[in-house]
């Protein structure tokens, strides 16, 4: 355990054993999804570097929205990566990427399921609009789409395949993406960017202009809890399943210890998505290794 603390705190460069894909594949996690870089310390060493290309393909579908000024253009990339996902089923050379390689070599190597990734490339497609959804039930749907697949995947990686672990993977990718987009709201705010169900905010009487400015009002607060409620019930849905999963599964679903200790803050600074303090969580990687100590999450 402490080999793994001490691994988070040194540099991303290559190191002996890694190939300059797997060392590439290494440093762009950590720099860009340090929540699934930290969870994966904690995956055995034999599989880690597999699970580290399934979040570097995730990390790459993810930015296409926030690479392209038309959503034709994100349409085109996310296209090519659906072309690289042919080309890995059917066994036809991958193109040389440094995401594409290692990730074609877990396909093949782990048998994973193709719907999954489907289902993640459709969910990045609806990032290109510019609408908010239209409800919170809009809204659960594509934080299950866009991270739930991802979790699958995880567990596939990981050698588990039990189809008790299927519902405990949605109530995690929803509840960790739900957190997420609370998480985002900053960012989403200084690009004219929101999740926010498009009902709650005409109900809750949310002023566009504030919301950019990034300005707390009641009415963004009573919004904010409203989700991070839906959130807890998520994560909370997925605890009762608890005694049906293995120790080999931990490491995919340590995302939930991540959106719990979320929640928990937002609670107390009164649901101001806003607040600097929520920013990061130096103790992060503890509370990740204490979930791991204790084999739950």
């Amino acid at each position: 355990m402490r080999n793994l603390l001490f691994r988070e705190t040194q540099s991303t460069g290559p190191r002996s054993g890694l190939s300059n894909d797997e060392a590439s594949l290494v440093g762009l996690v950590r720099r860009h999804d340090r929540d699934r870089y930290q969870t994966a310390l904690f995956t055995p060493a034999h599989r880690r570097e597999a699970l580290l290309a399934l979040y570097a393909f995730n990390y790459e579908i993810a930015r296409v929205r926030e690479t392209v000024t038309q959503p034709m253009l994100g349409q085109i990339r996310l296209q090519w990566w659906r072309e690289v996902l042919d080309a890995a089923y059917t066994g036809a050379p991958p193109r040389q990427h440094p995401v594409v390689v290692p990730l074609t070599a877990v396909i093949r190597g782990c048998a994973l399921s193709r719907g999954h990734f489907d289902r993640l490339i459709d969910a990045r497609e609806q990032d290109l609009g510019c609408e908010a959804p239209a409800t919170l039930a809009v809204l659960e749907t594509y934080a299950e789409e866009s991270s739930a697949p991802l979790i699958a995947l995880a567990l596939e990686v990981l050698g588990v395949r039990m189809p008790a672990l299927d519902a405990v993977a949605r109530h995690v990718g929803i509840g960790y993406a739900l957190a997420g987009l609370l998480r985002a709201m900053p960012f989403h705010a200084r690009t004219s960017r929101t999740y926010i169900p498009a009902d709650l905010a005409a109900r809750q009487a949310i002023d566009p202009a504030d919301y950019a400015a990034a300005v707390t009002t009641p009415g963004l607060r009573a919004a904010v809890r409203i989700i991070s409620d839906a959130a807890a019930e998520h994560l909370h849905a997925a605890l009762e399943h608890r005694a049906d999963i293995p120790r080999s599964a931990l490491a995919a679903l340590l995302p939930a210890v991540i959106a719990s200790r979320y929640l928990a803050r937002l609670v107390r600074v009164g649901y101001d998505p806003f607040a600097p303090t929520l920013a990061t969580d130096p103790m992060q990687i503890w509370r990740l290794a204490l979930a791991a100590l204790r084999g739950r999450f």
